[in-house]
């Protein structure tokens, strides 16, 4: 009995170090996010990254290029950075799907990211290898977009491993 109450209590414990949110109390929230018409042409973006201590390892610019062409939207990202190091370059093949789904992929993405959009929100998930020192180390990501206008967003991405958040993205978006 004492073994399951130390393992229930590590999984609880776990399981409540990485941040979720319910989209569905953004369903009804205007204005609504529409993904394909805030990305049309072109996006400019500013952001930095903290680790779990709060301190920021990365501050960069990113521009980004949209293009629709039928169900699907392709994201060309160009990131500069003025603290730390990272990809220079991200292309993103987005597919919408029925019902406020999307999925996509980029190269340096594992597998196909999902995304579901809830009113102003939308949730943008997916794994991919980080650099760290010497090694990569395989994280999830968890996005969340919430539109401010016709113009402008705010990006919050959680990265996590084996269920605790080690980083935090903040980028602010502003249609060009």
């Amino acid at each position: 009995m004492k073994g399951f109450v130390y393992l229930f209590v590590l999984v609880v414990g776990i399981s409540g170090c990485a941040t979720t949110l319910d989209g569905e109390r953004y369903r009804s929230v205007e204005p609504g996010f529409d993904l394909f018409q805030f990305f049309d042409g072109t996006v400019k973006a500013w952001g930095l990254v903290q680790n779990r201590k709060g301190e920021v390892i990365q501050k960069f610019e990113v521009d980004i290029q949209g293009k629709i062409s039928g169900n699907r939207i392709t994201l060309d990202e160009r990131f500069r950075y003025s603290i730390g190091t990272g990809p220079a370059k991200r292309v993103w093949q987005i597919e919408r799907l029925d019902n406020g789904q999307y999925q996509g992929a980029a190269d340096d993405i594992i597998g196909e990211a999902s995304g579901t959009s809830y009113g102003n929100a939308l949730r943008w998930s997916y794994r991919m290898d980080i650099p760290v020192d010497d090694a990569l180390y395989e994280v999830g990501f968890e996005d969340w977009f919430w539109v401010i206008d016709e113009r402008r967003l705010f990006n919050r991405s959680y990265i996590q491993k084996f269920g605790f958040d080690m980083a935090e993205v903040t980028i602010f978006m502003e249609r060009q």
